[in-house]
Formats: C-alpha cells, sequence, structure tokens
C-alpha cells in the first residue's frame, strides 16, 4: 500500500511538472530567418535577436575587440547555395557560423566550419575559420532595437550583408559569378527545340550585350506569343536603344493596344512612359 502511494504521488508530481512545462512565454532574443534569392542561388540566415532594452551595448554588453557570437543563443549561421565571393575571397556552398570582433570604428568578420561552437567564444579555434573580413562601421542616426542582420542593396551579381544594432551598422558585399553560366545556358537554349526567346532577349538587353541579336530573339517571342503585351515590350526598348524610334514607337503602340485588351493598365502606362521618354 505504501509502494502504491509512493507511485501515485510520484505520477501526481511528474503530472505538475509535466503541465507547468507547457507554459509558453516569449523568448528574450527570439529566432528570426533571412531567405533571400541571389544571382543563381539563395542566401539563408539564422540568429537571435538581442533587444538592448535601455543598455549600452557596444562597448559595454558587447565589449570591444573581443569574439563575439553576433547574436544570442546558438551560432548565427548563414547559408550560400552557390559559390560566392566576399572582399576577393571564395566561399564555397555550405552553412557557416558567423562571428564578430566589434572594434571603435571598424568589425571584422568571421565565417566558422564549427557550428557547434555557439556563444562558447573561449573555445574559438582559429584552425575552423574559413574567411575573415574587415569593414568599417558606420553611425545610425536612428537607434535599433534589436540586432538585425539583412541582406540590403540586392542585384543580379551583388549584395550587402548588414549587421545593425543600437546606433551602429557594419556591412560586407557579397558578389557571384554569373555572366558565363547564363551564356552558356542562353547558348544550349537556341539549340533546343524550344529556344527560351524572351529570357535570353532580356538577359542580353539588361546586360548590353548583342542587341542585334536580343532583337532577333525579341521578334520569334512576339511572333510565338502575338498577345504578350510585356514582350512587345521588350521589342520596343531594344529598338529605342538601337536608335531605330520609328520601329521603337510603333512596338510601344502595339504594347498599349495588347496591354489594353488584356485590361493591363500597368503596362500601358510603361509603354506611354518610354515613348515619352524616347521623343
Amino acid at each position: 500500500m505504501k509502494k502504491l502511494k509512493y507511485l501515485l504521488g510520484a505520477v501526481a508530481i511528474s503530472a505538475t511538472v509535466l503541465a507547468t512545462a507547457q507554459i509558453q512565454m516569449p523568448a528574450p532574443s527570439p529566432l528570426a530567418t533571412v531567405s533571400q534569392k541571389f544571382g543563381l542561388g539563395e542566401i539563408n540566415i539564422e540568429y537571435s535577436r538581442p533587444v538592448a532594452n535601455d543598455r549600452k551595448i557596444f562597448g559595454e554588453v558587447v565589449p570591444f575587440d573581443k569574439i563575439w557570437r553576433t547574436g544570442a543563443n546558438g551560432s548565427t549561421q548563414i547559408t550560400f547555395s552557390d559559390v560566392v565571393t566576399i572582399q576577393g575571397q571564395h566561399i564555397r556552398p555550405g552553412t557557416y557560423a558567423i562571428y564578430t570582433i566589434p572594434h571603435a570604428g571598424a568589425w571584422e568578420i568571421f565565417l566558422y566550419s564549427d557550428l557547434k561552437l555557439g556563444g562558447n567564444v573561449n573555445n574559438y579555434d582559429k584552425k575552423n575559420e574559413v574567411a575573415r573580413f574587415k569593414t568599417e562601421t558606420t553611425e545610425l542616426r536612428d537607434k535599433v532595437e534589436s540586432f538585425t542582420i539583412n541582406l540590403d542593396n540586392i542585384k543580379p551579381t551583388s549584395a550587402n550583408l548588414v549587421f545593425a544594432w543600437e546606433n551602429t551598422r557594419a556591412s560586407i558585399e557579397i558578389t557571384t559569378e554569373i555572366d558565363s553560366r547564363v551564356m552558356k545556358s542562353i547558348d544550349e537554349s537556341m539549340e533546343s527545340k524550344k529556344p527560351a526567346y524572351f529570357q535570353a532577349a532580356t538577359y542580353y538587353y539588361n546586360n548590353d550585350k548583342d542587341l542585334k541579336k536580343a532583337l532577333v530573339w525579341a521578334e520569334n517571342a512576339v511572333k510565338e506569343n502575338p498577345k504578350a503585351y510585356y514582350m512587345i515590350l521588350l521589342k520596343a526598348k531594344i529598338e529605342y536603344k538601337l536608335g531605330d524610334k520609328e520601329a521603337g514607337n510603333k512596338s510601344a503602340m502595339q504594347t498599349i493596344e495588347a496591354a489594353k485588351a488584356a485590361s493591363n493598365d500597368d503596362y500601358v502606362r510603361m509603354a506611354e512612359e518610354l515613348m515619352k521618354a524616347n521623343k
């Protein structure tokens, strides 16, 4: 009987503990993710966001000249699905931890292969360091309350990895090489049974390549899709860029007609603005 009472008591205590463990509370440094298509791949970032809470951050909460986990809780991690280049260093696809050393006026930023180090920075081993970068910081006029990492100034082949907290901002540029691969893909497409004329013409136009070839592809795209106002507009842009104003005006008018038929006011406006810009 005593054993039974003991077991029942233990069960009751366990049930109480389990019930208590179910309470949900907001994390003081909530987890955040950033996902961004970049070049021909993607960049993903996972990190925790500590809050300033009226504290002096850099120089006090985060000491100068010492390794910082660059966030809170576990390791801040960045994943590249494709090869990228940072300050002349080629970074292979993979997931890396980000560590930093904030200085007054500058930061050192590291990519680190050990994802389990977390905040145990006393065990930081330089042999696991994949790359190290240096950048000057800028002072922000408006205070950033929660530590923030994002990707800014995103272009087809470059983007800035930005760190901001309190009144400090640090950033490094990430670049990627895509032209040779896109050109190879275009060549392969043109040899196929159904070439991607519109995509090829768009790439050539946007990157100042052979515009005469781009025009042939745009014309082929329009022949296959005579009601595709966005394809006709591209044809007009190429014609204007080649200096053929008469052909550009004609294609712009065709764009307006096709866009009106499809009830797309945006393309009507874009075609009208294109004509005005090329008067």
